[in-house]
């Protein structure tokens, strides 16, 4: 799982432009590459989390 995520934050740090920017704050205050992405990273989970609680998908049906 940790490798699909990172490679979605990857593509997401050069695509997306709002998690470009978290990726390209981070690194202009001094954090290494790999700190920005893990919260990129982060990011995008809590993204993943909130359109499934607030979509009508349920694993129930």
């Amino acid at each position: 799982m940790r490798r699909h995520l990172y490679m979605a934050a990857l593509v997401a740090a050069r695509g997306h432009p709002q998690l470009k920017g978290v990726y390209q704050r981070l690194r202009g205050r001094g954090k290494p590459a790999k700190v920005a992405l893990a919260a990129v990273m982060r990011k995008l989970v809590v993204l993943m989390n909130h359109l499934l609680r607030e979509s009508d998908f349920s694993l129930a049906k």
